[in-house]
């Protein structure tokens, strides 16, 4: 008798409709998320870094130890390729340390291994295969299987940044401006924020990008055009998707040429990878799971600069990305995600405040956005930044899936209205940074030079930041949030503005967290 895998409940895009059945012949991918060995043993594992700040969480395993110790078990995988067998799927790819397997077959045959029905459906943004209500299971997969990804192939994420002025102005790293300035390199934001001295020489940043893609020539001309030694960068395909530039810089191109040139001017000795795969909930998984069990490349810290409300995820896509994340804390790997673009709301029509995904996870480092105020070429300060409904607005909130962390308990968030609340799950953001486009980043996209803001340019932010710090430290960083927390001191807190709902307060808030950084107090606390 099938089960049901309750967790993977699908309704349609909010004011999508069906226009037909899937054509039965359509081929596609499908990965198959595989419980982990030893889960038990691998939550207490986990739950010591959740609980204890640097100086008390366990020795960061290798990729090779979390693979053996902690990966699918053999006879999971032999389990889900017999399964294929009876319905006539082929296994593509099956890696146990990322406890994936990926199916390929049609829709009649998909739609027949896994009790689903496939259609298409229209929406304001395209059109999309997608399906409603569970994913059924054989009897022989139920509990071994967590997460079946990919039936759907709906864009699951938003790149997280806005583009303010085109600029042709002098491009440089040295100190800023002396007078107030609209627009700052890169290196110049991270002078302004006190970071320190060095270029991640040794380590790997990496990089999740859903579309879009970079061409060599605008990296070489803009960090020569800096006076930054160029980084290198390497691309490595997932699920098929390739570094593909579209020629459009307010599209994916703009990401991937924010968080190139962003964490690759601040941080400039270590190497970039940018990891492309399809907007979907099943490669976005994909990519993130590639990078953290990445072999050849070992990055120490993986930016994401791409989500969307809480809302809009399955559970099975939000419990399967959290997994991930848990696993790169036990590896020493720190990620940072972009809190969002769109306020209190997260650009959701319902009305109520909502939180974005995957920067929700407790695992993650949310990172939310200021504008970055200066004068003589000194910080003088930041504020939430909110440029309005059509301008956009740092993202942050409660989230509504996520249970509250230890490192956040007894923590309230203050509301614009002027009453507080107290957290009744996991607070987003966790740290803050320059985001505002008014006071933006120069970056060069598909051959024109603009001024970038958004929070996707803050998780590369913080992602260099940590670059730096674990090139000159005998350990990485790794998963930072209880040490953040148990240090605000090391942080300049925000106490200016809104998001909409929320406001900035003295110490933690939903709009900048912790503030933004102060480098110099950071780096011994890192």
């Amino acid at each position: 008798m099938p089960k049901q895998l309750e967790a993977s409940n699908r309704a349609p895009i909010a004011g999508a409709r069906a226009t037909g059945a899937a054509d039965p012949a359509e081929r596609l991918e499908v990965t198959v998320l595989l419980r982990r060995n030893a889960a038990s043993d691998f939550d207490s594992h986990v739950a010591q870094f959740a609980q204890h700040g640097k100086s008390a969480r366990p020795a960061h395993l290798s990729r090779d130890e979390f693979a053996a110790k902690y990966g699918a078990v053999p006879a999971d995988v032999a389990l889900v390729k017999a399964f294929a067998t009876e319905n006539e799927l082929v296994v593509v790819q099956a890696d146990p340390s990322r406890r994936t397997v990926i199916l390929s077959g049609t829709v009649a045959q998909f739609q027949t291994a896994f009790g689903v029905q496939l259609q298409q459906y229209a929406f304001d943004g395209g059109t999309y295969r997608g399906r409603t209500g569970t994913v059924q299971l054989p009897d022989q997969l139920d509990g071994v299987v967590e997460a079946v990804l990919g039936l759907d192939n709906r864009p699951q994420a938003q790149p997280h940044f806005r583009i303010g002025a085109s600029t042709n102005g002098a491009l440089t790293a040295h100190a800023a401006p002396a007078a107030p300035s609209t627009s700052f390199s890169p290196p110049q934001v991270a002078g302004l924020y006190n970071f320190p001295a060095g270029t991640g020489s040794g380590q790997t940043i990496a990089l999740i990008e859903l579309g879009g893609g970079y061409r060599p020539a605008d990296l070489k001309a803009y960090f020569a055009q800096l006076s930054v030694a160029e980084p290198l960068v390497t691309s490595i395909s997932v699920d098929h998707a390739q570094n593909h530039p579209t020629g459009t810089a307010n599209g994916p191109d703009g990401e991937v040429l924010l968080d190139i040139e962003v964490a690759g001017s601040i941080a400039p000795g270590a190497k970039i990878v940018a990891y492309f795969a399809p907007n979907t909930d099943a490669g976005f998984l994909d990519a993130i799971t590639t990078a953290i069990h990445d072999t050849v490349n070992k990055p120490s810290v993986v930016s994401i600069s791409w989500g969307g409300p809480e809302s809009s995820w399955t559970q099975q896509a939000m419990s399967a990305i959290d997994s991930a994340f848990q696993a790169a804390a036990t590896m020493g790997i720190t990620v940072t995600v972009a809190s969002g673009d769109n306020g209190s709301s997260d650009g959701a029509t319902d009305g109520a405040d909502h939180v974005d995904f995957p920067a929700s996870s407790p695992f993650a480092l949310a990172c939310g956005g200021t504008n970055l105020q200066t004068s003589a070429g000194r910080r003088t300060g930041d504020a939430t930044w909110n440029d309005g409904a059509g301008g956009g607005a740092t993202g942050g909130g409660i989230s509504g899936f996520f249970p509250v962390p230890a490192w956040q308990a007894g923590l309230s968030a203050a509301k614009t209205a002027g009453a507080t609340v107290v957290l009744t799950g996991r607070g987003v953001p966790d740290v803050g940074g320059d985001a505002d486009p008014e006071t933006g980043y120069i970056v060069r996209v598909d051959g024109t030079q603009s001024t970038f803001g958004g929070t996707s340019a803050v998780a590369p932010l913080w992602a260099a930041l940590i670059a730096l710090h674990n090139a000159s430290s005998a350990s990485a960083a790794g998963y930072l949030n209880p040490t953040l927390y148990a240090n605000q001191p090391a942080f300049n807190d925000v106490t200016a503005g809104n998001n909409g709902d929320f406001a900035a307060a003295a110490g933690w808030d939903a709009c900048t967290g912790l503030g933004t950084p102060n480098g110099a107090a950071l780096d011994p606390v890192l």
